[in-house]
C-alpha cells in the first residue's frame, strides 16, 4: 500500500534512461505471465518477449503490480516472482485502491 514514503509508480532506471534518451520503449502487459500462460512456459516467453524487443533495439518495460506499487520495467528477479505467483490477483482500474 501507497505509505506517502515511496512513490505509486517506479520506473526501471534502463526505462527512465531510454526515456530520457528517446530510445524506443515497448511496453509488455504482465497478464500473460500471471494468467496467460502455465508455468514454467510463462517465464520462458516473457524472458523471449523482452529479448526480441532488445534485439530489435527497444527497451522492454513489462508492466506490473507489486505490493500495491506500479512498476515500469521489471528487474529479472521480479519477472521471475511474479512467474512464480501460485495465485496473482488480476488487477483492474476498479481494484487499485484495494490492492
Amino acid at each position: 500500500m501507497f505509505d506517502g514514503r515511496r512513490q505509486p509508480v517506479e520506473i526501471a532506471p534502463q526505462v527512465a534512461q531510454a526515456l530520457a534518451n528517446g530510445a524506443p520503449v515497448v511496453a509488455l502487459e504482465s497478464a500473460l505471465v500471471t494468467h496467460g500462460l502455465p508455468r514454467p512456459a510463462n517465464l520462458r516467453v516473457a524472458r523471449r518477449l523482452e529479448s526480441a524487443v532488445q534485439e530489435e533495439g527497444g527497451v522492454p518495460a513489462t508492466i506490473a503490480l507489486l505490493e500495491g506499487i506500479a512498476h515500469v520495467g521489471l528487474s529479472p528477479a521480479q519477472l521471475e516472482r511474479l512467474a512464480g505467483e501460485s495465485a496473482p490477483a488480476k488487477v483492474s482500474l476498479r481494484d487499485l485502491p484495494a490492492v
